[in-house]
């Protein structure tokens, strides 16, 4: 009986320390709130993630295009206006690994 215990307590303690370890991008993320427009998978106000790494797939300088496009915000192709990330450069580049690794 103890040992089903002490394996829940594991996972419940597993599950609660998860946000503690969001990195960089997903802080920035959540700073900037990158999700009031954009989503993993879904179009909500701009394109989701996932659309975003399906078009930049097989581009080599994707990361760049798209790390230039947050670093000084404005006109994004089509899109509306994406406003500047306040972040260094790291951190930037953290954001675009996870944009373009969405699925």
């Amino acid at each position: 009986m103890k040992l089903p215990l002490a394996i829940a307590a594991a996972f419940a303690a597993v599950a609660l320390a998860g946000p503690a370890f969001a990195g960089p991008g997903e802080d920035i993320v959540a700073k900037e709130k990158c999700n009031k427009c954009h989503t993993a998978t879904t179009t909500k106000k701009a394109p989701s993630w996932a659309s975003v790494a399906v078009k930049y797939k097989g581009d080599a300088g994707a990361a760049d295009k798209i790390f230039s496009e947050l670093k000084r915000g404005g006109k994004i192709g089509d899109e509306d206006d994406h406003k500047k990330i306040e972040a260094s450069d790291a951190d930037i580049k953290a954001v675009v690994q996870i944009v373009l690794n969405s699925k």
